[in-house]
């Protein structure tokens, strides 16, 4: 059984993708980030990042104590090596999943994540980051769509976790301001993945666990407010 410490947003949502992909047995634990929760001393102490999501793991494969990871993309990896799936077996088709798994982390996700801030979130609009991040997010949408031209279905030849992990952060493209139809590869691709039954499954399981997805003002404060005192 993986427990998952999990809350609706994009890095979220690649783990209940893998997880229904998988049909690995895993229980939710909502972990609601805009009340806090995640500053709890007991999931501190699986993610002492104090983000989502985390999971343990109470049958890993050494046999021994259970094991807890956070960061999204270590926890992919993982539960991929885990079961031997969603990850290519062979030396170079896994580095090619691992390669695309860290432009996520490093660039898709975290450049998306500003896009959202300044242009949704942030109290004052800067014209200038907007346009920063807008611009930047189109630039990334473009690597994943000219790396898709080549006609592979996904990312790495077959569906694997950089298919996972990058999905969920093009999920709102509209909200980045961006059109797909700029992007007819990536457009494709997104479809695809949209269809998988694992995927209809992980979104359904997120409309019930958060009803109401809304930051108010008390929420943008423990949201966006954080420093090091937080982690002190």
């Amino acid at each position: 059984m993986i427990d998952l410490y999990y809350w609706t947003t994009p890095n979220g949502h690649k783990l209940t993708m893998f997880l229904e992909e998988a049909q690995l047995p895993y229980a939710i634990h909502p972990i609601n980030i805009g009340k806090g929760e995640q500053f709890a001393p007991a999931f501190l102490k699986i993610a002492p990042n104090n983000r989502i999501p985390a999971i343990v793991d109470n049958a890993p494969a050494d046999g021994g104590e259970p094991i807890a990871l956070f960061e999204s993309g270590a926890i992919l990896l993982y539960l991929a090596d885990k079961i031997g799936k969603y990850i290519p077996q062979d030396l170079r088709g896994r580095n090619v999943a691992l390669q695309w798994l860290f432009w996520q982390m490093g660039g898709l996700g975290p450049m998306a994540g500003q896009n959202h801030h300044f242009a949704i979130y942030a109290p004052e609009k800067l014209p200038y980051a907007i346009e920063r991040y807008v611009k930047e997010t189109s630039r990334l949408y473009g690597v994943l769509n000219k790396n898709l031209s080549d006609g592979r279905e996904y990312i790495a030849g077959e569906y694997s976790i950089a298919d996972m992990a990058s999905y969920p952060w093009v999920v709102p493209y509209e909200r980045q301001g961006q059109k797909l139809e700029d992007f007819p590869h990536l457009a494709k691709w997104f479809h695809r993945i949209a269809a998988r039954p694992a995927t209809v499954k992980a979104y359904e399981l997120a409309k019930a666990i958060n009803v109401t997805p809304s930051v108010n003002e008390d929420s943008r404060k423990i949201l966006f407010g954080q420093d090091a005192k937080t982690v002190r």
